[in-house]
């Protein structure tokens, strides 16, 4: 086994991992999250350097993913390939959520002639799980799997909204609120008043805070025996649909299938 360097072994102190903890597996898929779509191939010091972590450490990993088919290389340049697809289809095709949202969100697309997406929060992001488009749309931008920052968007606003009090003080506590676009809030103060609003409310609408010239309004989603799951949300380009638009009908179609989805989802 390699020698951890000190910083790594003071982490390892620290944490509360516990001795079954498998370091190997943990930098693997650390490396594996370090492509993104401004990083679709890096080489090794590249790599190295995201995830901070030694090049003979990243060298193993990066070896290992290779030869397992899920990272191609032409000898200086590494990146991901089309068989890592095999672990987002594994979550999705094993998750009864989406497998239930997925429909949903194509006939709410069809209905209103836009994007319809369902999310859950993973730590402080929101996670698309399922997402449509309608025909005319061209598939480009956020698919499943896009993460967005929970504070500044609809879908991570009625999921904040959800959370247990002290749950939702500690998030406010710790998160960095950076200016995504020129509209959004990075106010505390602020987020926590329009997150107690959305509870309240049982909706969120965000304009132009995550996406310059996109706005979005979204419900929560929610089981059977009242937990919220995930949320779900239309989403347009702000020329295509006034806020009243989206207040109005939009709003009415996601309460109606929120209530139609609550017996199934278990």
């Amino acid at each position: 086994m390699a020698r951890l360097r000190p910083i790594d072994a003071e982490r390892r102190r620290q944490s509360d991992a516990g001795p079954d903890f498998s370091e190997a597996l943990a930098r693997g898929l650390q490396i594996m999250a370090a492509f993104s779509e401004d990083r679709r191939q890096m080489s090794l010091s590249d790599v190295a350097r995201v995830v901070d972590l030694p090049r003979a450490t990243v060298r193993r990993a990066l070896h290992t993913l290779t030869y397992l088919g899920y990272v191609e290389t032409d000898g200086r340049l590494h990146r991901l390939t089309p068989r890592i697809l095999r672990l987002a289809s594994a979550y999705l095709t094993s998750n009864t959520v989406t497998t239930v949202l997925q429909p949903a969100c194509e006939r709410i697309a069809r209905e209103v002639g836009e994007s319809c997406t369902a999310a859950v929060l993973q730590a402080d992001e929101v996670v698309m799980i399922a997402r449509a488009l309608p025909a005319q749309l061209l598939p480009v931008g956020a698919g499943i799997g896009y993460r967005l920052p929970a504070y500044c968007s609809a879908l991570g606003r009625v999921l904040l909204a959800a959370l247990p009090d002290d749950t939702l003080t500690a998030y406010l506590a710790r998160t960095e609120f950076v200016e995504i676009t020129p509209y959004t809030v990075t106010d505390p103060a602020w987020l926590k008043e329009e997150i107690l609003r959305v509870r309240a409310a049982g909706f969120a609408f965000v304009d132009q805070e995550a996406e310059y010239g996109f706005r979005s309004i979204a419900v929560t989603l929610r089981k059977f025996d009242g937990t919220s799951i995930a949320a779900l949300n239309i989403g347009v380009r702000s020329e295509r649909a006034t806020a009243e638009v989206m207040f109005g009908s939009y709003l009415t179609l996601l309460r109606e299938a929120a209530e139609e989805l609550r017996p199934q989802l278990i």
